[in-house]
């Protein structure tokens, strides 16, 4: 499998999660893991991250959960020396402003978990779950706390964007109307447990591949 970057759809259950994250960390060959995670005010679940990346298949001593916020976001020193970077899940528009201006060093794994996947991209539809003219495109509590469907500027490792829990959350619509409108030139809406890399699907869900001309197709995993 490629050295990624690896982009996951979402997840909570064992059966979901791990085979999603088994290959990032083969990619990291035993070395650091630098687990970031953004905290929305009230704390984070650092254990949730760190478990994750444990049971599949990473060595305690090699995860290190770095815990940012809109007072502390991303320093180099977060990331020096580690042999992957997993960018974890939660309030999207929060992960991009707290890694705003950084991009991963050259030859180091990039894991992304839901919000961490959507960033990656070069435009990043970072919530929204209406239209411009009102129509919902999504379900409201899909919205990551925005109204209309917004695109910023992400870290630009994929030039596609990326929407994850297609099917559990309803974002698929949200990633037609982005390139139906022109907001992004083609994506992948990722269900829970899927993995995409290098435009191939691997895990437990699927992924729906929306591309220039809005046609939607449904690619299961390998």
């Amino acid at each position: 499998m490629s050295s990624g970057p690896f982009l996951i759809g979402g997840g909570r259950e064992p059966e979901q999660v791990l085979p999603a994250h088994r290959p990032f960390v083969a990619a990291c060959a035993g070395g650091p893991i630098a687990c970031l995670v953004a905290d929305e005010g009230e704390g984070v679940d650092a254990d949730r991250w760190r478990t994750t990346l444990i049971d599949a298949g990473a060595d305690d001593q090699d995860v290190r959960v770095v815990v940012l916020s809109a007072q502390r976001p991303i320093a180099d020193e977060d990331v020096a020396g580690v042999a992957g970077i997993y960018v974890a899940g939660g309030l999207t528009p929060l992960y991009l402003e707290v890694l705003a201006g950084w991009h991963p060093p050259a030859g180091v794994a990039y894991a992304g978990f839901s919000a961490g996947a959507s960033i990656a991209a070069r435009d990043a539809i970072i919530g929204g779950w209406r239209a411009a003219d009102g129509g919902a495109v999504c379900p409201e509590e899909s919205g990551e706390d925005l109204d209309v469907v917004t695109v910023r500027s992400g870290l630009g490792l994929v030039e596609h964007a990326v929407d994850a829990h297609a099917a559990q959350w309803g974002t698929l619509g949200r990633l037609v109307h982005a390139v139906q409108e022109g907001l992004v030139s083609e994506g992948w809406a990722l269900d829970e447990g899927a993995l995409l890399v290098d435009g191939a699907v691997f895990g437990t869900g699927a992924a729906w591949h929306v591309g220039p001309e809005g046609r939607v197709r449904r690619v299961r995993p390998s």
